[in-house]
Parts: C-alpha cells; sequence; structure tokens
C-alpha cells in the first residue's frame, strides 16, 4: 500500500505493453473483486474493521491509468504499480504522513514505505485478489503469470507485500523470494516483503 509517482515512460514501459485502455466498467469490477477478496485478509481487518470499496478505488484508478489494472471478469484482479528509483516518494520520505490518516493506516505505510526498494526501477503489486467464490482455481495465478510476463519483457524486477500463508507459497511459485525479515505490524500480523528478479527471454 505504499507508491511512487513515476514520470511516463520509465518502469511503466513495463505496464503499457501492448495494453488497451481499461475502461470503467472493468474498473469497477476489480474494486468489488478486491473488496470481496480481502475482506477476511488479516492485514486489511487489522487496518480496518469494516472493509468498503473506498479502499480501493483509488489504486485501482491510479493502476489503470499507469496501464498496470489487470481484471478477469468478476473473478480476478491485479493492481500493478510502476515504481521510479528517481521518482520523488510519497509518505516518510518526504516529510512525513499526512496528519488526517487513520492511525494504523499512518502506521502500515510508515513501516512498509520504509522497507520498500528504492535503489531500481521495478513494478509493485500492490493487490492481488480473487473473487471468494473462484479462489483455488488458478485464476490468481494466471493473472499474476500474465502482470511477471510484462515485467520479464521489460527486464524489471517485481516486488509486493504478502500476508497469510497461503499467499507466501503462491508468490513464491512465481519467482519471488522473501526481501529481508517480515515487517511486524503493532499488534498485528506480519507482512512479508518479496522480490523477484526479472527472467531472461
Amino acid at each position: 500500500m505504499t507508491g511512487r509517482a513515476t514520470p511516463p515512460g520509465d518502469p511503466g514501459s513495463g505496464l503499457r505493453r501492448d495494453r488497451a485502455p481499461v475502461g470503467d466498467a472493468e474498473t469497477c469490477a476489480a474494486v468489488r473483486v478486491l473488496t470481496a477478496a480481502f475482506a477476511a485478509d488479516p492485514v486489511i481487518r487489522w487496518l480496518t474493521p469494516e472493509i468498503s470499496a473506498r479502499m480501493f478505488a483509488f489504486v485501482v484508478a491510479e493502476s489503470a491509468a499507469a496501464g498496470g489494472l489487470e481484471v478477469q471478469d468478476e473473478v480476478a484482479a491485479a493492481v500493478w504499480l510502476p515504481w521510479s528509483a528517481s521518482g520523488s516518494t510519497p509518505g516518510p520520505a518526504t516529510g512525513g504522513l499526512p496528519p488526517e490518516l487513520p492511525v494504523r493506516l499512518g502506521q502500515y505505510l510508515e513501516l512498509t514505505t520504509a522497507r520498500h526498494p528504492s535503489d531500481r526501477d521495478h513494478l509493485y503489486l500492490q493487490f492481488l485478489g480473487v473473487h471468494p467464490a473462484r479462489q483455488g482455481q488458478g485464476a490468481g495465478s494466471a493473472l499474476l503469470a500474465r502482470g511477471l510476463a510484462r515485467a520479464d519483457a521489460a527486464g524489471l524486477p517485481a516486488y509486493l507485500e504478502a500476508s497469510g500463508q497461503a499467499n507466501l507459497r503462491l508468490y513464491e511459485r512465481h519467482g519471488f523470494v522473501p526481501y529481508g525479515d517480515p515487517i511486524l505490524l503493532p499488534d498485528g500480523p506480519a507482512v512479508r516483503p518479496m522480490w523477484r528478479v526479472p527472467k531472461i527471454i
């Protein structure tokens, strides 16, 4: 749940490769899928007891504008964002978080931003979700593979923060490895930073 402003054509070029623009219907579908998919997620539940579509609407729109949103009907959605080593980072790195943020969201952003790799352009997988009724059928893995294929074609590594053992195993199968120690949320679950080097194609 961190992000970095990226100049057009930098790591974002790895997102835009051969992509048709995403329409409003797809962004709305992505928000619905993610809201359902993360309803029981331990990190989201730590952040807020009541999950709402508003939690995902902004990052979905940001990803769509960058050419990184992947949507499979009402089944699965992946939110990719370009991260530039030369861009400006919102949050603690530029003078602190806005004071009006909820306390736990501020804590989360501060902890994850501090650990986010900032020395190399890469693609950041902020969310990958599958509707609960369709989980375990390969939709998430297929969507992840599509995004990673674009990263490989652009020669870009990928980064994410995983929650839960099932997610950890999925990402390991796709070439991600731990990136340092887990991030321990205050009185909450652990988040596991993960990194993947691009495959040579």
